[in-house]
């Protein structure tokens, strides 16, 4: 790493700002709201360059919809891949859990139990299987 005015600065590439892996203040801290942990598969985790488990900041109070909010607000490349753009549906072959209890048809405003809110349990976006 190298040293300006004494003080050590982290290298980081620039295409690491532009997918959102890199971010300062709040978001990173868990200040501003609850830490959701959430399991992205792994065609999700391509788009997004990120892990399979992710900690994304919820701001205010922590449902369906707010989760996936933050979660297309963090990695913009994942805006219009879980949900359509226009209706804000769910895509037709991705499935959300939470707590063993598959939550793919509950309305956006629905309250995650508090397991997830604590981070105990983490919100699972799970790419269904087709075929024949």
């Amino acid at each position: 790493m190298p040293f300006v005015a004494g003080v050590v600065v982290p290298v980081v590439p620039s295409w690491l700002y532009a997918c959102g892996k890199v971010e300062f203040g709040p978001a990173v801290s868990g200040l501003s709201g609850p830490m959701v942990r959430v399991l992205l598969p792994q065609h999700l985790q391509t788009l997004a360059r990120s892990g399979s488990e992710i900690e994304i900041d919820v701001n205010g109070a922590v449902t369906l919809g707010a989760v996936l909010d933050a979660l297309e607000a963090r990695y913009p490349t994942l805006a219009g891949t879980i949900r359509d753009h226009d209706t804000l549906k769910r895509r037709a072959f991705l499935r959300f859990f939470a707590c063993e209890e598959d939550l793919s048809l509950e309305p956006p405003d629905f309250v995650l139990p508090d397991r997830i809110v604590q981070g105990d349990e983490p919100f699972l976006v799970v790419g269904a299987i087709a075929g024949g």
